[in-house]
């Protein structure tokens, strides 16, 4: 590209209406840290050779790093909503790229481990609070405007495995791929730097000067609030059972893929190539899925869709297990990841609409919530080493029957 294309795309951009360049920016954020975890997903077969991982420290490198960021994440959601989301979103994409180079240099099961405790709360703070961000900039439009951040989150999913795919095919390996993911982290920082304004709103319209700036009010008062508010939230029982179906949800979604490739060259008997395009196969249709739920649900009630799409993922997925050959799985495996489009969307949403204007604690409260669910991969980990892989992704399929058991009965036509 010469620099002639590129200012003449630099001047296209600014001349995007600001709310419009501000959704780009944050759908960017997103796209890149999905393509993070796609490429991740499909590269754990390359990852467990070269560094010589078994199935138990698979386990601990998928669940540490997960506790470890949500303990942290309640504190960055008080900083977030007492006026700091634009520092912490800048800083938290420094240490995403930062991490990411750190990965590509891992020599071993340490030094990863090392890499990713920096990389997943400083996701939290890049992408998560660029979410917040997003939710507290259209109130009326949670379940659409998330609906666009799953489908960019879908791109990513699918994207990463290509990328991996591709530097198989070029003999380059998942290292130079962790180094171009981190190039391309700060080219979405970029972006959301060139509308920080909107990042947090609420230091620009306060006419209290005590929120003009990143340290201006007093910690203790900040996390003193911050208590108080997810005190109240929790005491909610709708709060803690969306919270629940939340990560019943990740069952199916974030878990699933994590060992699908894994479970492909283990249980079945596939090569890393075919392993590779199990990944592409399940991302690639949940993509096709995320594009369609777009305008779905602007016609459906999100809560009844989902609750009606478990008991398809239950049913699939039970088959996805039974069935011994590969080109059935294959396509079960589309059809699950076509099924679970939405899920994450719609009930991401509803967390946010219960808490209008606490985006902050709402991502404190997923963070809390995540920590029992971090010792989920651990587990199944476990299970593998002991039991075998085909025996522990049985587990997996306690999320779309909660799913099914724990959302009200609602009708399907939104209203």
């Amino acid at each position: 590209m010469n620099l002639r294309t590129l200012k003449s795309r630099r001047a296209r951009l600014r001349r995007l209406p600001t709310p419009a360049l501000f959704l780009l920016a944050a759908l960017a954020a997103e796209l890149v840290d999905e393509l993070v975890d796609g490429t991740t997903g499909a590269a754990w077969p390359s990852l467990r050779s070269d560094l010589s991982l078994n199935y138990v420290q698979v386990g601990l490198l998928l669940g540490i790093p997960a506790v470890f960021a949500n303990l942290l994440e309640p504190a960055l959601g008080f900083l977030a909503d007492a006026g700091r989301r634009r520092w912490l979103i800048v800083g938290g994409g420094l240490c995403f790229a930062a991490a990411l180079l750190l990965v590509a240099a891992a020599t071993g099961f340490w030094p990863l481990l090392l890499a990713l405790l920096l990389f997943y709360p400083a996701s939290g703070a890049f992408v998560s609070l660029t979410q917040a961000a997003l939710m507290d900039a259209d109130p009326a439009r949670h379940e659409q405007n998330m609906a666009r951040w799953a489908l960019a989150g879908s791109v990513g999913n699918l994207g990463g495995p290509l990328l991996v795919s591709l530097a198989a095919a070029l003999g380059g390996g998942w290292r130079p791929v962790f180094v171009g993911l981190a190039g391309l982290a700060l080219v979405a920082l970029a972006l959301l730097w060139s509308v920080r304004a909107q990042l947090d709103p609420s230091v620009q319209s306060s006419p209290d000067s005590s929120v003009s700036g990143p340290f201006s009010n007093p910690l203790p008062d900040t996390f003193w609030a911050g208590w108080q508010g997810l005190r109240a939230a929790l005491s909610r029982s709708q709060i803690r059972r969306s919270l629940l179906l939340l990560e019943c949800a990740d069952l199916m979604l974030d878990i699933f893929r994590g060992f699908v490739a894994l479970y492909f060259v283990d249980a079945v008997g596939a090569s890393a190539a075919q392993a590779g395009l199990a990944v592409i196969v399940l991302t690639g249709v949940g993509l096709i899925g995320d594009v369609l739920i777009v305008p779905v649900l602007e016609r459906v009630s999100g809560v009844a869709y989902v609750r009606l799409s478990a008991a398809g993922v239950a049913v699939t997925f039970a088959a996805f297990l039974m069935v011994p050959q590969m080109g059935v799985k294959l396509a079960l495996l589309g059809v699950l990841g076509l099924l679970t489009s939405g899920w994450y969307a719609v009930l991401q949403a509803r967390l946010y609409t219960l808490l209008p204007a606490q985006s902050g604690t709402v991502m404190a409260l997923g963070s809390i919530s995540a920590v029992l669910a971090g010792l989920v991969p651990i587990a199944l980990g476990g299970l593998a080493q002991q039991f075998g892989v085909q025996v522990a992704l049985w587990a997996l399929l306690l999320g779309p029957l909660a799913l099914l058991l724990g959302l009200p009965r609602a009708s399907l036509k939104r209203e």
